[in-house]
């Protein structure tokens, strides 16, 4: 790992396989597992123009908790970070390419990001939130900046070829949505693969899950509402006892939307309701496995049971959260500066400003009468950053 970081000074190139135009994969988010431990990935520092900006992994126990910076060391993170959840305090990352670096280091943690060991994906990873997902037994997909998947052996050792954008695109499943690229990874409740990407087909949403030797569809059927929309998978997430996807939908105007699915042990799909973009787009997401929805907001009710919720930043400023079952709600004006929500544990609702190396943790109470609710500051972190690092 520290010999990789050494070799980081200029752009990678090859081709790249394209997310859609209208809509462009962010690559900052927050996931809180089943437990309640919570991870973050932001952008901190200054300029990316000069790599004077570093991505950083976050970390937060279960528990009553503060945050503390868990970023794998000895890489050189520039071109950005992503990660996927094995359970509770593991963790498996990996760095986006940035400069010379053409491939991408990965560092898989068990402690919560106190020790890492060290891994390497011969190739580069695609920048986008789920380029890296996690399985059973320690597998990993991930998803290259070639238009390639690739699938590792447990432990995260030994890669093979799983499938390309072209080789998934020429099957059946492929030709029914007109598969363009791969944007996503993730792995179903039952351990098998899942891939998922752009089609060209209207009202087709490209999840695909690899069983019986052959790829097959798993995406959701979409609302006559979207029929004439082409759909696109901007994040695939599996955590608790459900498949959380987010799914954009554009018009042929380019007006788009976002819609949150998820899929039951069974493979069935649960949607919520559209969310218009607008002239914003996604900057950030979010997921969480909890008891429900922050309870004061308007029109948000308890659960019983452990449910799934999804989040979004859009740069319009709006901040909107949804849950299993319910629809978008739009959330308080955010904190200045905020960059990511976190979801979790339970119904806590928390945020993330990075301004410089500077942190700054938030989280939407209740006052001490009525329903209002307010962002509260709740912790300040200084973080190390290199700068000049990369000149």
């Amino acid at each position: 790992m520290l010999a990789a970081g050494c070799g980081s000074t200029a752009a990678a190139t090859g081709p790249r396989a394209s997310a859609p135009a209208a809509i462009r994969l962010p690559l900052v988010s927050s996931l809180t597992v089943p437990g309640g431990a919570s991870w973050a990935i932001v952008e901190m520092g200054g300029s990316s123009a000069a790599h004077e900006n570093f991505w950083q992994l976050i970390a937060r126990p279960a528990g009553p908790a503060k945050w503390s910076l868990a970023t794998p060391p000895g890489v050189a993170d520039n071109g950005g970070l992503v990660a996927a959840s094995l359970g509770g305090g593991a963790l498996a990352a990996g760095f986006n390419p940035s400069q010379d670096l053409t491939f991408s280091p990965l560092a898989i943690t068990r402690d919560g990001g106190t020790h890492w060991a060290p891994g390497l994906l011969p190739a580069g990873l695609a920048a986008g939130p789920s380029a890296l997902a996690a399985g059973p037994g320690g597998r990993l997909i991930a998803l290259t900046n070639r238009g390639l998947a690739e699938i590792s052996a447990p432990g995260g050792t030994g890669w093979t070829r799983l499938a390309s954008a072209t080789s998934l695109a020429a099957t059946p499943a492929g030709r029914s949505c007109g598969l363009k690229s791969l944007t996503a990874a993730a792995f179903s409740l039952s351990g098998l693969p899942l891939l998922a990407g752009q089609c060209a087909a209207p009202g087709v949403a490209g999840i695909f899950v690899y069983a019986g030797g052959s790829w097959h569809p798993a995406g959701p059927a979409v609302p006559a509402a979207l029929s004439q929309r082409r759909i696109g998978v901007l994040r695939l997430t599996t955590a608790g006892r459900s498949t959380i996807a987010l799914l954009t939908a554009t018009a042929p105007g380019g007006a788009a939307s976002l819609t949150a699915g998820w899929a039951s042990p069974s493979g069935r799909w649960a949607l919520s309701g559209a969310l218009q973009l607008g002239s914003g787009r996604v900057l950030s997401t979010a997921s969480g496995s909890g008891a429900g929805p922050f309870l004061p907001l308007a029109g948000s009710v308890a659960h019983p049971r452990t449910v799934s919720s999804a989040g979004v930043i859009l740069s319009t400023g709006r901040a909107e959260t949804v849950v299993d079952g319910e629809d978008w709600q739009q959330l308080p004006a955010l904190p200045r500066r905020a960059a990511a929500l976190v979801l979790g544990p339970g119904r806590q609702i928390g945020a993330l400003a990075a301004s410089g190396s500077t942190l700054i943790s938030w989280r939407l109470t209740a006052a001490a009468r009525g329903h209002a609710v307010t962002w509260t500051r709740t912790q300040a972190m200084k973080v190390p950053l290199p700068f000049g690092s990369s000149s």
